[in-house]
C-alpha cells in the first residue's frame, strides 16, 4: 500500500545484494512510495548478487562503487545527480563486512589488518559517503541520510567480533556529521539499530540462528523484519521525520529495553 510519502524525491541506496538484503526491501518500498532511485554496491558484491533484477523492478540505474574509494564515490554522486537532474533527497548506507568473522577468528585473536579493513568498509565508508556528498553539495536541504546499525555498538555480543566497534564508530559518525549537515543544510543523519535479520550477511555470523530465536523470544513484539525496517526507513526519508537527527533509533521489537523475559526460561 502506497501513501506517496516519497513522491518527487530522489534517493541513493547502498548495499542491495539479493532479495534477503534489507537494502533490497528498502529500495522496493521507496519505489512504491514514489521515489526515483539509484542503486549502488561494490563491484565484487554486484558480481555475486542479483542487483540488476532489483534495478529492473524499481526502474533504477546501477552505478558500481567501492565505498572505501573517494574517487568511486565522487563519480557515483556525480552520476546520480546527473541521472536525477538535481540533488539527492535521501541516502541509505547498508554496508558491512568483517574478514575476522568470515575467517572465524576469535575476538581474542584478531588479525589487525582484517580489523582495519572491517572499519574501513563498515564504518569509515559512512564518513566517506557523507564527506563526498558534503563537498559536492549534492544533498537537498531537509534531506535524510540513514545507516543501518546494531545493538552490539552498546552491548556485548561476543560472536559479533569487531563489527561491534564498527557499529559504534558508525553511530558516532552519524552524530558528528549530523551536526554539520544539520547546521548547513538542515539535512538529518540517523542510524537504525535493527533486530537480527535473516539476511545473507547476518546468517554468516556464528550461532546466528540460535541468537535470532533468542532475540525473538526476548522482544515483546518479536524481531523486526526486513520489510518492517524498510517501512521505518521510508518514514526517516519522508517529511514526517523532518526534526529527527543525530539519533540511533532502535527498531528491534523492544529488545534493547529488555532485561529478562520469562518466555526465554520457559516460565
Amino acid at each position: 500500500m502506497s501513501n506517496n510519502l516519497l513522491q518527487g524525491k530522489n534517493g541513493v541506496i547502498f548495499g542491495a545484494l539479493d532479495e534477503q538484503s534489507i537494502a533490497w526491501k528498502v529500495a522496493e518500498r521507496c519505489n512504491e512510495e514514489g521515489s526515483k532511485l539509484v542503486l549502488t554496491n561494490a563491484p565484487i558484491a554486484m558480481r555475486f548478487g542479483t542487483i540488476n533484477a532489483l534495478a529492473e523492478k524499481v526502474n533504477a540505474p546501477v552505478f558500481g562503487a567501492d565505498a572505501t574509494s573517494d574517487e568511486d564515490l565522487e563519480n557515483l554522486f556525480k552520476n546520480a545527480t546527473e541521472h536525477f537532474g538535481g540533488k539527492i533527497d535521501f541516502v541509505l548506507h547498508s554496508i558491512g563486512m568483517s574478514m575476522n568473522v568470515r575467517k572465524k577468528k576469535d575476538y581474542t585473536d584478531l588479525n589487525y589488518d582484517f580489523m582495519k579493513t572491517t572499519f574501513d568498509i563498515s564504518a569509515i565508508s559512512f564518513h566517506r559517503v557523507m564527506q563526498t556528498l558534503w563537498k559536492q553539495e549534492a544533498m537537498k536541504d531537509w534531506g535524510s541520510i540513514t545507516a543501518l546499525s546494531y545493538i552490539a555498538a552498546q552491548r556485548v555480543f561476543p560472536d559479533y567480533s569487531e563489527m561491534a566497534e564498527s557499529k559504534a564508530l558508525l553511530e558516532s559518525f552519524a552524530r558528528s556529521f549530523g551536526y554539520h549537515f544539520g547546521t548547513r543544510n538542515k539535512v538529518r543523519v540517523n542510524t537504525v539499530s535493527q533486530s537480527p535479520t535473516m539476511t545473507t550477511a547476518g546468517s554468516g555470523v556464528k550461532g546466528f540462528d540460535e541468537f535470532f530465536n533468542y532475540a525473538d523470544k526476548v522482544s515483546p513484539l518479536g524481531n523486526a523484519s526486513a520489510e518492517a525496517c524498510a517501512d521505518y526507513c521510508v518514514f526517516l526519508f519522508s517529511d514526517l521525520s523532518k526534526m529527527v537527527t543525530m539519533q540511533n533509533l532502535f527498531h528491534d521489537g523492544g529488545f534493547s529495553n529488555m532485561g529478562m523475559n520469562p518466555a526465554v526460561l520457559g516460565l
